[in-house]
């Protein structure tokens, strides 16, 4: 028991002396900036939701069949990681649009995340 204790407290230590601060507060800590490539998504200034649905869903189904297909699952680029996270994100954003809500940010996340995939695929 005493030796799970002291090995317990060795790990906090060398978890709190390798921190840097910024775990705790993600807010005030630095950010990557992910989409550089987009701005305010087109997805977002699209106002008719059948349209807005049909985009989400079509981006939504390019990522899921990039996610699954093994030649970008070994590729040595990011393609897999960014086909990982749109499918994801488009996902939030098409379950969010099936309630009647338009939610920004996971709208902006899901065009962001497809546009990187596509610009690694290139």
């Amino acid at each position: 028991m005493k030796r799970c204790s002291k090995l317990l407290i060795s790990a906090t230590a060398l978890l709190l002396a390798g921190s840097t601060g910024f775990a705790a507060d993600i807010i005030e800590g630095p950010v990557a900036d992910y989409c550089r490539t987009v701005g305010t998504s087109n997805l977002v200034l699209t106002d008719n939701t059948v349209d807005l649905t049909k985009q989400v869903v079509k981006l939504m189904d390019e990522s899921v069949a990039v996610a699954n297909s093994p030649e970008w699952i070994h590729s040595s680029r990011p393609v897999f990681v960014w086909a990982s996270e749109a499918k994801v994100a488009c996902g939030m954003a098409y379950g969010y649009l099936k309630t009647n809500y338009k939610d920004e940010d996971t709208l902006n996340k899901c065009e962001c995340f497809h546009d990187r995939m596509v610009e690694y695929m290139n």
